[in-house]
């Protein structure tokens, strides 16, 4: 029998990978990402929403999925790629634009569920974020259409459509209605 060694994947391992941005990297293991369209369209609506208003407050700088953070502390061999991502303006630092990963924890982020996402994982994927001192995460459930608010002091919220999300006190201002961050529901298929 013959045995093959697994490999440890580093960040700059990950850098180099052609499809790299499919993955995360979890302990030095590749992860890969399978969103679903439909979280996907979330994930960029959120964005979107997100950077119209930042764009116009400048309270600091927005990141799509496709970037990612390596910012918990205990785990150097961890790339973590949050659906979307939120720095305040004071902590951002000059040389941000030549990292090639986000080396503090963000102020806030959200994950958007996907099919195929373990409930366990995604919060496993929480309680790093938390320990590594985010202050505001959104777990988005597009099939739900909820939204899961978590705080740095522990507290928590569930938000359903009619429900407003806020940025509280990391994203002052920002408000939109949880409906907002989801696809028109169809209309009944008419028949005739």
């Amino acid at each position: 029998m013959s045995t093959v060694e697994a490999k440890t994947y580093t960040p700059e391992d990950l850098l180099a990978m052609p499809d790299g941005d499919r993955y995360e990297l979890v302990n030095g293991e590749l992860v890969e990402m399978n969103v679903s369209l439909l979280s996907s369209w979330v994930a960029g609506r959120l964005h979107k929403l997100v950077s119209v208003f930042n764009d116009e407050k400048d309270q600091g700088l927005v990141w799509p999925a496709e970037a990612g953070g390596q910012f918990l502390p205990d785990s150097p061999n961890t790339v973590r790629k949050p659906d979307v991502f939120f720095v305040c303006k004071n902590r951002i630092t000059p040389d941000w634009q030549s990292q090639a990963y986000l080396r503090i924890p963000p102020d806030l982020l959200a994950e958007v569920i996907s099919p195929n996402d373990l409930a366990y994982e995604v919060d496993e994927k929480v309680l790093e974020y938390l320990r590594a001192g985010v202050r505001l995460i959104w777990v988005i459930n597009p099939e739900t259409r909820t939204v899961r608010v978590h705080r740095a002091d522990g507290s928590y919220a569930w938000l359903n459509e009619g429900d407003i999300l806020d940025g509280e006190n990391v994203l002052p201002g920002f408000r939109c209605r949880v409906s907002e961050l989801f696809p028109a529901t169809p209309a009944a298929a008419t028949t005739g």
